[in-house]
């Protein structure tokens, strides 16, 4: 490569990016491009300049932001219809997933967007979801003038055919907060109310107490009928499937408590264990909200409906009209354009298109094809528009047909057992054993304290701190994963990961940066001069190659203009710079006949000419991740390894000397290819980690027992997947493995602690003396205490593991 030149950067006031391919200084300021400087000076008359001052250089690069005709699929109203939440003559309310979000810079100007442009009246961002909500008055500005000023600020939302079909229900998580509002509402108040009770006060008239009671019983009932009734159908479900889970000692101790209040309250002789139940209820829900929490603002549940547009167009009368994807039949004609993905199996009837498979099968370089050549859905032009004409419906083409496998369509590993139904089988019948033992103890001499030692054994016993110790510990997990930007879906996932004998990679985007390569040249030395005006042709370029190539280049170019520009997709590119014709492309394209020849290699290569003359060329070769030698060798020794990729053997030497002799190798591997590898190592008894990142990985990662999506954004679209990680988070692998483990031992930890707490408890009851006093510390002093441990001790860890 040439040498860097020595001149000072400067970034753009902007989006901070570097001012190399143009320098545009306005208002005493730098930019990088027009896009930038439009949006400055749109704040600037706006006199919304405060937005630079909440963060440095806090815009996005607008490089490449043209638009020109891309959102007219929004006037068509059937469209519009689909993305918009609700529609009057003069108000309306949209909801966009804004992806670009990342700083309060970004939620200060999109929440002051009315001042930007009449029309608009409200608008809100939910950070954690990158979501922007608006409300605003179709009559003054439509949806696609609205989403062009968005995308003119660097906002561009996501609008995919998935999005159109979600309907927007309420909060999954508003039942549980209501449960829980419930049952700490009871729990306060019947405590409240006991207090007399608690500390032997006499004085109280007999109405009154029972007046009080009754009041006790009236908090109750919500509390046992509602707030509890998702354990009583869990228990229930169980026992049909002749299952013992761990509601099923949770459901028995909870109707123990509150028949026998019951009978206390309406035989006036106690005043019952209502202050336990709703406590018990209260702190068992708070559980379930921590063992539910997630990343709301991730996507662990995809199909293809994710990554297909929301409209297309469409050839009608000879014109080209936008409409839905959903709509598309066979005959159709449609025009797809830069760097849009192909919705349905097609044959092309433009000249030439170069279509990037990378996202369906993996393979990372795009293919070149020709007029009437069979092109399959998922496929993203990478160029100039084409035409195609549709051969099979959306829902009949070559993507959506994984998503017709078993993998997809029924539950994953429903067979998996946790460790805390493990426990429960035993923890059941011990505790009805001695319950009946208690009862046997008593019945000869007074069968009334009997039955107060076999339903006092029943409540003590009930297992609410051996619950929350795994949501908890656990759930502290998730947290402390989430902050290394590995993201799971559930609690389980974790002791599913303790499980897991086999791994297996993807290669293209998982174990290789997806838009980054390496490149070297081969041949004659280069000019200065001729390196800038290489680059000068290739950023001219759509094509990815001519992408990678020209940001490999080091040189700074300005004011270079180019004649007679060409391009022919899946060949090469050509142009007359200075006087001087230089060709970028492959050998048929570039051979100049001089004889030269190049040993083949194993890699991408683009050979250069200049005037006819061959210079060499230009060999680009896949980049690992940083990292990932030391992941797979701190793996290894405790797990065998697969690579499966959609590209051909080039990288097959390097993947070697990386992964070794002992690992398996797949090339040339199609979706349904790898589907199929995971099974078979499932029937051989292997638990498989899934490890992928693209749509060609869905299958893969849905039938593996743990699935892993690695993606360079987390707001990027990603398959369905247990877990969500960033790409720079893979070389924490093996720390996360490793406090897996150590998360369940803090489990077992916690458990043993419940245990002690249950000895003493059912030693109390087993005398036939147990006071509403001494329940009423017992069962809450053991929840928080296991609670307590439980949070501290995962956090502890790992901070000494450094992992916070």
């Amino acid at each position: 490569m040439a040498a860097k030149e020595n001149v000072e950067k400067i970034a753009c006031y902007h989006c901070g990016d570097d001012c190399v391919q143009e320098h545009i200084v306005f208002d005493g300021k730098d930019f990088c491009c027009n896009g930038c400087k439009t949006v400055y000076e749109i704040l600037n008359q706006n006199d919304l300049c405060t937005y630079y001052d909440l963060e440095k250089n806090p815009g996005i690069s607008l490089k490449s932001k043209k638009f020109d005709d891309k959102f007219a699929y929004l006037d068509n109203d059937e469209i519009a219809h689909l993305i918009l939440d609700f529609k009057e003559k003069d108000k309306a309310k949209v909801t966009f997933f804004i992806p670009a979000i990342h700083c309060t810079s970004c939620i200060w100007l999109l929440e002051n967007l009315y001042k930007l442009t009449a029309g608009v009246n409200h608008n809100r961002v939910n950070f954690v979801k990158k979501e922007l909500s608006i409300d605003f008055n179709p009559e003054i500005i439509n949806l696609r003038k609205l989403v062009e000023l968005l995308v003119t600020l660097g906002y561009e939302p996501s609008i995919s055919l998935e999005d159109s079909n979600k309907k927007h229900a309420k909060s999954a998580n508003r039942g549980l907060y209501l449960k829980i509002g419930v049952a700490g509402f009871a729990f306060g108040n019947i405590m409240l109310l006991s207090f007399p009770e608690y500390f032997g006060f006499e004085g109280l008239e007999e109405n009154i107490q029972r007046f009080i009671s009754y009041l006790n019983m009236l908090l109750a009932l919500p509390v046992f009928f509602y707030c509890a009734n998702d354990y009583f159908r869990s228990a229930f479900a169980g026992l049909r499937q002749k299952f013992i889970n761990i509601d099923v000692p949770i459901s028995l101790g909870i109707i123990v408590l509150f028949v026998r209040s019951l009978y206390e309250i309406v035989a006036m002789s106690g005043p019952g264990y209502l202050d336990s139940l709703s406590g018990l209820l209260f702190f068992l829900l708070i559980g379930r909200w921590f063992q539910n929490y997630t990343y709301q603002g991730l996507s662990f549940e995809r199909d293809y409906k994710s990554y297909f547009p929301l409209a297309i167009y469409k050839y009608i009368d000879g014109k080209l009209m936008s409409i839905p994807v959903s709509q598309i039949e066979k005959g159709d004609k449609i025009n797809v354009r830069h760097q849009e993905i192909i919705p349905a199996d097609s044959i092309l009837l433009s000249a030439h298109a170069n279509i990037d498979y990378s996202f369906v099968t993996g393979e990372s370089n795009p293919v070149a094809k020709k007029k009437g050549e069979y092109i399959y859905a998922g496929g993203k032009q990478v160029g100039g528009s084409i035409d195609l004409e549709v051969v099979k419906p959306v829902s009949q083409s070559y993507l959506t047909q994984l998503w017709n496998n078993e993998a997809f369509t029924n539950e994953k590993d429903v067979s998996f057992e946790t460790l805390i139904n493990k426990v429960s089988k035993y923890f059941t019948v011990a505790v009805l054993g001695l319950a009946l033992v208690g009862f046997a103890i008593w019945f000869a001499d007074d069968v009334r304290k009997a039955l107060n030692a076999f339903t006092a054994v029943l409540i003590v016993a009930c297992p609410c701190a051996l619950t929350l110790s795994a949501p908890f510990a656990l759930g502290s997990a998730m947290r402390i994963f989430g902050k290394k930007n590995f993201y799971l879906k559930h609690v389980n996932v974790i002791e599913k990961l303790l499980k897991i004998s086999h791994i297996v990679f993807d290669k293209t985007g998982t174990i290789t940066y997806s838009q980054a390569g390496v490149v070297n040249y081969e041949g004659e030395k280069i000019k200065c001069e001729d390196y800038k005006n290489i680059k000068a042709l290739a950023m001219n370029s759509t094509h990815p190659l001519s992408q990678l190539l020209a940001e490999s280049i080091d040189e700074n170019i300005t004011d270079i203009s180019l004649e007679k520009y060409e391009e022919i997709s899946g060949a090469g590119l050509k142009a007359v710079v200075k006087g001087n014709t230089y060709a970028l492309g492959n050998w048929d394209f570039v051979n100049t006949g001089t004889g030269k020849k190049y040993e083949f290699v194993d890699a991408t290569q683009i050979f250069v000419a200049k005037n006819k003359s061959l210079l060499g060329r230009f060999k680009i070769e896949n980049k690992y991740r940083d990292g990932i030698a030391g992941v797979v060798d701190s793996l290894k020794r405790k797990f065998t390894f697969s690579i499966l990729t959609g590209d051909n053997k080039t990288e097959e030497k390097r993947l070697l000397d990386l992964f070794g002799n002992s690992t398996t190798y797949r090339f040339n591997q199609s979706p349904q290819d790898k589907l199929d590898y995971v099974i078979d190592l499932q029937n051989k008894n292997e638990r498989v980690l899934m490890i992928g990142d693209g749509l060609n990985d869905a299958g893969a990662l849905r039938q593996s027992n743990v699935g892993i999506s690695v993606t360079d954004h987390t707001s990027s679209f990603t398959p369905a997947s247990d877990a969500i990680m960033t790409s720079d988070a893979l070389k924490y692998l093996p720390d996360f493995m490793k406090f897996a483990r150590t998360s369940q031992n803090i489990v077992v930890a916690a458990f043993i602690i419940s245990f002690l707490y249950n000895i003493i408890g059912i030693g109390f009851a087993l005398t036939g003396k147990l006071t509403p006093l001494v329940a009423a510390i017992l069962m809450p002093l053991s929840s928080i205490s296991v609670v307590v441990f439980a949070t501290s001790m995962t956090n502890l860890i790992a901070k000494i593991k450094k992992l916070l």
